[in-house]
């Protein structure tokens, strides 16, 4: 048997629920060792570090 809703929700009802699911902007963070811009807790894409440590050797 399937789900069936008792009652019509209105366009406004319908709508005004919708309006709430947004994109958000992606959070980044400054890196500890050379300052560029990255996500956080991933290893820095411009020196290859991560908390302070090299962890991939970038070329």
């Amino acid at each position: 048997m399937s789900i069936c809703p008792k009652n019509k929700h209105s366009k406004a009802r319908r709508d005004s629920h919708r309006a709430s699911w947004k994109m958000a902007s992606q959070s980044l963070a400054k890196c500890s060792k050379c300052g560029a811009l990255m996500m956080p807790h991933r290893v820095c894409k411009a020196c290859g570090s991560y908390n302070k440590k090299e962890v991939v050797s970038v070329d």
